[in-house]
């Protein structure tokens, strides 16, 4: 303590300042408030005691202020079923998954609940119908060889996904 009071006592207000450090209510602000310093206090180095009042005045040149990029949604129906297929199983649980599938739906795909596989009706075939199920030749989408497959098939109408 003795080896600072010779820079306590020091003529030279900044070292005095290091030292002993500098009172806040000589910058404005009230200590005894209840309201946060933060929203009336920006910085000791601003003339300012607002941080709304301390927005940065600059400008931007012209090169720099490009339009973003269309939402990837826009882009879905342009790209082959294979891609779409891809997004839907690379993707669980994101909006590109929920996009992919509704344009699946627009290509007349369908998904199976159980079989937790897409499927369409081949359309050179006959299918018979009845009020709970169809059976016919549908093309699948197989995952795990990553090829469409035409198969006879059964389909129960609760079987399928809704929209």
């Amino acid at each position: 303590l003795f080896g600072m009071l010779g820079v306590i006592r020091a003529a030279d207000q900044d070292s005095t300042m290091l030292t002993l450090g500098r009172d806040l209510t000589s910058l404005g602000l009230s200590l005894n408030s209840a309201e946060p310093l933060y929203g009336t206090f920006a910085s000791p180095w601003f003339d300012s005691q607002s941080s709304v009042d301390t927005e940065a005045e600059f400008h931007v040149p012209a090169c720099y202020n490009v339009q973003p990029p269309p939402p990837p949604q826009a882009k879905l129906s342009s790209v082959l079923d294979e891609t779409l297929f891809y997004i839907f199983y690379s993707m669980p649980r994101d909006a590109l998954q929920d996009a992919a599938a509704v344009e699946l739906y627009n290509r007349h795909w369908r998904y199976h609940k159980e079989l937790r596989l897409w499927l369409m009706k081949d359309q050179s075939s006959e299918q018979s119908k009845t009020p709970t199920f169809e059976r016919g030749t549908y093309i699948f989408f197989d995952p795990s060889t990553w090829e469409k497959v035409k198969k006879d098939f059964i389909v129960m109408y609760d079987a399928l996904e809704e929209r």
